[in-house]
């Protein structure tokens, strides 16, 4: 049935939920995870702007470390439910993050939560669920929260 299952998270509610149900299916076909986050770089002109940091010491910022350790918690939920998990920070767009691992992985599924599904924002351009359902190389499995 599935042997990979691509998570899109983002430290949501929903992307949380996403984590828990896709780690009850993995569980339950014998399945692995692999989990994406996406990150955007910290420009130079922002991080001028918002921190003072002396300039031989910008090397020590780094635009992943929230995204790390987002993926890292994550990655433990699963871990603890006993399914192999693999993690996966990418710079950029987290829709082509998500559709990239999931090409490079051959993966069977997707899942992602629907948050900016509801009203008028599923048709603007831009929602990662929306923009993952339709250009998907696998199945695509939207999880419904609050």
């Amino acid at each position: 049935m599935f042997r990979s299952i691509v998570v899109g998270i983002d430290g949501s509610d929903t992307a949380t939920e996403a984590v828990r149900q896709a780690t009850s299916l993995a569980s339950s076909v014998g399945a692995r995870i692999e989990l994406v986050s996406a990150y955007e770089p910290v420009s130079d002109a922002r991080l001028r702007e918002s921190v003072v940091v002396p300039r031989d010491l910008h090397w020590i910022i780094n635009p992943r470390e929230d995204v790390e350790a987002t993926l890292e918690a994550a990655a433990c939920e699963v871990r603890d439910a006993g399914v192999q998990v693999e993690v996966f920070a990418r710079q950029g767009d987290p829709a082509d993050a998500i559709l990239d691992v999931a090409e490079e992985r051959g993966s069977d599924l997707i899942v992602i939560g629907n948050k900016g599904m509801t009203g008028a924002k599923r048709f603007l351009l831009g929602s990662v669920p929306n923009k993952i359902s339709h250009h998907a190389p696998c199945s695509v499995l939207i999880i419904r929260t609050l």
